[in-house]
């Protein structure tokens, strides 16, 4: 008689999982990272499978993020993957009161009891292994470097926990005041903790006999270690069992036993189909210009607004400052008493808004020498109250009142006002020359100047480069509207199936 095996494929959002039971023995095991090329993962992941079992029938479950489409294609059963987690734990480790669970880009608490019920991230991916990568890069290393360092650390720092960008700014200042690698290296998995536990358990007590699953929890033992100090969790109530990062192929492949049979080579033969599956799921939109004609005519219609300069070399008499320190710039401004520009500055405050703030007054003053008096100074943005108490601004301003009186000056009658910063966005609405409403972003800085900063490092070029790259685009990739680090995947799938720099 023929050996029957049970097979359970994870296709998640940045690994391929695949466990091969023989009864409850796993016979074959394989966690490989697919770089966004799903496709040739999982036609590698199904070599693999019909050279170790060949010509035998199995049977098949799919779960997974990325699963359920490639399921649907190749007539396999698909099982939800907190239900094929569920039943591995409740096989393999029965006593867990609550798992917590890490993958590439979402993160769950399971609680069990009579009733099991699952908390996970949404729109968010801060707190989940594409976010370690993220943070590990900005040190110079990988997630295991990550590890490694942060086993020597003495301080631990307040790190941004929900957004990449927003960890990425707190991260800057402390290279650049050279806190040690080891104490930011912790910081971030501590982050990670304060995040999966706040964000969603929500303060649902987290109690127990605890379980961590998944590859970053398999992966990185300072991570758990800081799970373990936070949540005051006595060694005894721990269970990291064999095979973590495997228990949701594993829970797929338990309940593939009710599946029906299949032979491995009818699944072979079609795997040229998921190739149509992924290149089906990259979605196009409109481009931002159809010819270089659409596009010199907005050149041109915006040309006309523009800020009336005066040159300072010249200029005799009064001025007036103003300084906006904001979570990623500085930009610095002296006018006239007509309201007309003399001096401008913006560039990248590099986590050290004071210094920078400094540098560029000293610029200012030696062009100013002593022909021209600064009458009154104002500061607004992030860095308001340093700057002012550091330099001895005359004037904080809240920043959307600032943005509001230079709209008016330029639009007596402006209605709406839209302002994209380095880490934030706000909308102002007007009526009756008062502002109205105000609309912000709040846990995540998708859309924003870091945001856009950050993808063209990615692709090797500078904001400048990036911008005109994107004007050419004929056939541009949707990539959705939210988090740096899903939107990264999509942008690695993109490349993958061949999409164009500038489309992207």
């Amino acid at each position: 008689m023929e050996n029957i095996y049970n097979v359970g494929l994870d296709i998640g959002s940045t690994t391929v999982k695949v466990v091969i039971m023989e009864e409850d023995r796993i016979i074959y095991k394989s966690y490989i990272r697919h770089h966004s090329d799903v496709k040739r993962t999982v036609i590698n992941t199904f070599e693999n499978i019909h050279s170790i079992i060949e010509n035998q029938i199995i049977k098949i479950n799919i779960t997974g993020s990325g699963g359920f489409e490639i399921a649907k294609v190749l007539n396999i059963d698909f099982v939800q993957e907190v239900i094929a987690s569920a039943e591995a734990v409740g096989r393999l480790i029965p006593d867990t009161d609550v798992a917590i669970e890490l993958g590439g880009e979402d993160a769950k608490i399971t609680y069990f009891g009579e009733s099991v019920e699952q908390r996970m991230n949404g729109t968010c991916a801060g707190g989940t292994g594409a976010f370690i990568d993220q943070m590990a890069s900005l040190l110079k290393t990988d997630a295991e470097g990550l590890n490694r360092m942060a086993k020597e650390f003495q301080n631990i720092y307040p790190i941004a926990s929900r957004c990449g960008v927003f960890a990425k700014t707190d991260v800057q200042p402390l290279l650049n005041e050279g806190a040690a690698k080891s104490d930011i290296a912790v910081s971030v998995l501590q982050a990670i903790v304060n995040q999966t536990i706040g964000g969603l358990a929500q303060g649902r007590p987290i109690r127990g006999t605890i379980a961590f699953l998944g590859g970053p929890l398999s992966f990185l033992s300072e991570l758990r270690k800081r799970f373990i100090a936070t949540l005051k969790i006595e060694e005894k109530h721990v269970r990291f069992p064999d095979n973590a990062q495997y228990f949701v192929a594993i829970g797929a492949a338990m309940m593939a036993e009710t599946s029906d049979f299949i032979k491995v080579e009818e699944i072979y033969k079609q795997m040229d189909h998921i190739g149509k599956v992924v290149e089906e799921n990259t979605d196009m939109m409109e481009p931002l210009f159809e010819s270089i004609e659409d596009y010199d005519e907005f050149i041109q219609r915006h040309a006309k607004n523009k800020v009336e300069r005066r040159e300072i070399e010249t200029y005799r008499g009064d001025a007036f400052l103003g300084i906006d320190s904001g979570s990623t710039t500085t930009k610095v401004v002296l006018i006239d008493t007509e309201g007309k520009l003399l001096y401008s500055y913006y560039g990248s405050n590099m986590g050290r808004p004071l210094r920078a703030t400094i540098d560029v007054l000293k610029e200012l003053y030696s062009k100013m020498e002593d022909k021209i008096t600064i009458k009154n100074s104002v500061v607004t943005g992030y860095g308001e109250q340093l700057i002012k108490a550091a330099l001895k601004v005359d004037y904080g301003e809240i920043e959307t009142i600032a943005h509001y009186k230079a709209a008016e000056f330029f639009k007596p009658n402006v209605e709406f006002i839209l302002d994209i910063g380095g880490q934030d966005m706000k909308r102002l609405q007007i009526k009756n020359g008062a502002i109205h409403s105000i609309m912000l972003n709040e846990a995540c800085s998708s859309g924003c100047g870091s945001f856009i900063e950050t993808f063209a490092y990615s692709l090797n070029m500078d904001i400048e480069t990036f911008s005109k790259t994107a004007i050419q685009a004929k056939k541009p990739v949707d990539l959705g509207t939210r988090c740096t680090v899903f939107m990264n995947s999509k942008v690695k799938q993109a490349q993958k199936e061949g999409a164009e720099i500038r489309d992207i």
